[in-house]
């Protein structure tokens, strides 16, 4: 197997990083989601995203009992 980091990488200059710093988030289970730069502007955090869609799925799931076929008796 051939090392293919360039040998202007310099780890060893680098400074700052943490190793392991999010290592507890990822074994809790990660759900990461790329949003688009005008969607992203609209929502200051992941609170805001997460209240959006919680409201979505109340107004679809309305949507779903609304529209349900009623049996005939």
């Amino acid at each position: 197997m051939e090392d293919e980091l360039l040998s202007e990488y310099d780890f060893a200059q680098m400074q700052g990083g943490v190793r392991g710093k999010y290592v507890e988030r990822y074994r809790a289970g990660t759900n990461l989601v790329l949003l688009d730069s005008d969607v992203a502007e609209a929502f200051p955090n992941d609170a805001a995203v997460n209240d959006a869609l919680r409201m979505l799925i109340q107004i679809a799931n309305r949507h779903n009992f609304n529209n349900r076929v009623k049996p005939t008796e």
